[in-house]
């Protein structure tokens, strides 16, 4: 048997791929494409509907008589998008969102989690929050342009009001299905206060936190728009009425898409938050959705 010489330093071929791995990383690509696929095609199978509706007077118990076509809001849209009025009203929405979702996280959140844990304080203000919360923001108009100074302080405490209440309880109930295990382990390590809100229970309810802010931002936007049709002078919302009060349809429909528009976009900014702040997911092989 002849003798094998071996070549210290020479290249070793790396080895092949099954073909199996190439199958189901193109499967998996696939699989990651087709929520986007499909909501793209519902996108455009809304708005083919839309435009046979709108184009034939469709008229049978719903009426589509006076309702825009598509291309007349796209018309429409490409000139109020060289006005700086209607430039204008979107950055005044955005931050009244803005300030009145913040100022609802700041107190929501810290008053979820030391309610979820204290529960002499959950007894003495649920009840309160649990008489407050059913009304409606529209109600809360007459009542906050007589408590605030200006009709910009009114508008951003309804908007305030409507996100504060789906960050309080979502808050609150991730609390609730803590483990009560891991505190006891955490004290009996010798945790601090301090140290098992920061290490183990914030970290636990990030999950029902972040819920909290996605359904509260929906409810800002509706908030904000009743607000603004109310008492408003400026916003997106004001210029949806506006436009109904001048029978300029076309306006009317770019008033809701905008403010669609806006709270997906919102509602996306908020996920993406939720998945960089929680890295767990990221190694579970999570994604923002």
């Amino acid at each position: 048997m002849p003798d094998m010489v071996i070549e210290i330093g020479a290249p070793v071929a790396a080895p092949l791929a099954p073909a199996g791995s190439h199958r189901a990383a193109v499967r998996t690509a696939l699989l990651r494409l087709r929520g986007p696929a499909l909501g793209l095609l519902t996108i455009a199978l809304a708005l083919l509907a839309w435009d046979l509706l709108t184009t034939y007077r469709v008229s049978f118990h719903i009426r589509f008589l006076n309702v825009p076509t598509p291309a007349s809001v796209l018309a429409s849209a490409s000139h109020a998008f060289s006005d700086p009025d209607f430039s204008y009203n979107l950055l005044i929405s955005c931050r009244r969102i803005g300030t009145g979702f913040l100022a609802a996280t700041a107190l929501g959140v810290p008053l979820g989690l030391t309610m979820g844990r204290w529960r002499l304080l959950r007894d003495a203000l649920l009840p309160l929050f649990e008489i407050v919360r059913p009304i409606p923001a529209i109600a809360w108009v007459p009542m906050s342009i007589m408590l605030w100074p200006s009709n910009e302080e009114s508008i951003v405490f309804i908007t305030f009001l409507g996100s504060f209440f789906p960050i309080l309880l979502n808050t609150l109930m991730g609390m609730g299905q803590v483990d009560p295990v891991l505190v006891r382990a955490a004290r009996c390590l010798g945790a601090k206060e301090v140290s098992i809100f920061r290490e183990v229970l914030l970290p636990a309810v990030l999950p029902q936190v972040f819920t909290g802010l996605a359904v509260g931002m929906g409810v800002a936007w509706v908030s904000l728009i009743a607000a603004e049709m109310i008492a408003g002078q400026f916003g997106i919302g004001y210029f949806t009425w506006e436009a109904y009060s001048l029978v300029q349809y076309p306006d009317i429909v770019l008033g809701m898409v905008c403010i669609g528009a806006l709270g997906l976009g919102s509602s996306a900014l908020i996920r993406l938050v939720g998945w960089l702040v929680m890295p767990w997911g990221r190694l579970a092989g999570g994604r923002p959705k």
